[in-house]
């Protein structure tokens, strides 16, 4: 298992502040080393309770909040990650076990039995909290990400756009999944996350950026679009 303890701060920029952002924040920080040229994707399956706790509990802005997902970075992949981000106010702490490819198949089924045969505690831990809670799969997000990193402080500033995602299938390892928009394609996500203080020189660069501080959630913006559906 890995254990990630963090600050998180989210803004919403344009596509104009967006290039020129990241136009200057490459020239003062360093890529990501998965980064090509419009940065890489994302892909994750997001599980939530029958009744959709963990999205009625973002929309009334509970505190201590928690989102179970399972994640990819390439359909091709042989494993994917089992996550567990928990939220108390600003900070956030992120669990994270590797999985293998035929189990994240299993898991998107909505079939947690095979988290029993890894000798993790957190594998018994997510299978209980699972099975207790009847957690089930219920969308599929994907997005694009241009990384950029501060190594001695543990800081990473993310842009996240193209996001996409889909409720009809569960199939987290398809590479031909039919996803719709869930944000304007000109808005674009931008994250910034880190351990202990951020940097003075990081702030100014924040400060320097045309942009709006936000809560925005993809998981809740996605869910948003079917719950507005149903009522």
């Amino acid at each position: 298992m890995n254990i990630v303890r963090r600050r998180e701060i989210k803004y919403l920029l344009n596509t104009e502040e967006y290039k020129k952002a990241k136009s200057h924040i490459s020239k003062v920080l360093m890529g990501d080393i998965h980064n090509k040229d419009s940065g890489y994707v994302i892909r994750s399956l997001y599980f939530d309770t029958l009744d959709d706790r963990d999205f009625h509990e973002k929309e009334a802005g509970v505190e201590i909040r928690r989102k179970v997902r399972l994640r990819i970075y390439d359909t091709e992949a042989n494993f994917a990650m089992l996550e567990m981000k928990q939220k108390e106010g600003d900070y956030q702490m992120k669990r994270s076990l590797l999985v293998s490819k035929e189990d994240a198949i299993e898991l998107s089924k909505g079939n947690y039995s095979c988290l029993l045969s890894y000798e993790d505690p957190f594998a018994t831990e997510m299978y209980a909290f699972m099975t207790t809670n009847l957690y089930r799969p219920k969308v599929i997000i994907e997005y694009r990400r241009d990384a950029f990193v501060v190594k001695e402080n543990s800081i990473r500033l993310t842009f996240d756009h193209d996001i996409v995602a889909t409720e009809a299938s569960m199939d987290i390892f398809d590479p031909k999944l039919q996803m719709n928009p869930v944000i304007d394609k000109n808005d674009i996500v931008l994250e910034v996350k880190y351990n202990g203080f951020l940097m003075s020189y990081i702030k100014d660069l924040i400060e320097s950026i045309s942009c709006v501080s936000t809560s925005v959630s993809k998981y809740y913006l996605s869910r948003n679009v079917t719950h507005k559906v149903i009522l």
